[in-house]
């Protein structure tokens, strides 16, 4: 079976609650919540200027910017909790860059010692934030793949599919949708 790639629930809540030991692993696992929370690989969030913060008419504030991997289109509403990062970290940055990111292996060093200090028995690396805003934090909540692939910045619905991992719990969650719509209306004849 493969290693699973994403985050539980029960995991987030612990590396979101737990005290931590630096002021290094602090920042490390704000910019990986930014991951989680918005599904940008580490690269994209790098890149990340004021500008590419846009506010729609309607008020809704959203990331609007380019995937360096694959120069598609990323556009992503922006949840309260990464507002509150951009928010906390506002000016602190270097070079205009809207967030002050360590670099790939430090995070995912820092990453390591997150994982042990929140009792978390898997290595946790900084991509498995994009995972888990794809399985846990849209998925198992109820949004359509085509818009997670759109908010991903995938051009096919296949890419999209390899961080498509429906959990039991969301099965069982529709299952019980499916069976409270359909009550009553079929009748096995005795």
């Amino acid at each position: 079976k493969a290693k699973q790639k994403y985050l539980t629930r029960e995991e987030l809540d612990r590396i979101m609650t737990t005290q931590l030991d630096h002021p290094a692993r602090y920042l490390t696992r704000d910019m990986f919540l930014f991951s989680v929370f918005t599904g940008l690989a580490f690269q994209d969030i790098c890149n990340l200027t004021p500008k590419h913060i846009v506010k729609a008419d309607n008020g809704v504030l959203w990331i609007k910017t380019t995937r360096q991997k694959t120069g598609t289109p990323c556009e992503i509403p922006l949840l309260d909790l990464p507002k509150q990062i951009i928010e906390k970290y506002r000016g602190i940055a270097k070079d205009e860059k809207l967030l002050p990111m360590l670099s790939c292996g430090r995070l995912n060093k820092n990453l390591k010692i997150i994982a042990r200090l929140c009792s978390i028995e898997r290595t946790l690396i900084f991509h498995m934030g994009r995972h888990t805003y794809a399985t846990e934090i849209c998925l198992s909540q109820g949004v359509p793949i085509e818009s997670l692939s759109r908010m991903l910045g995938h051009r096919d619905l296949r890419s999209t599919q390899i961080y498509a991992k429906i959990t039991n719990h969301k099965i069982a969650e529709d299952m019980q949708r499916v069976e409270s719509r359909i009550k009553n209306k079929f009748q096995l004849s005795v």
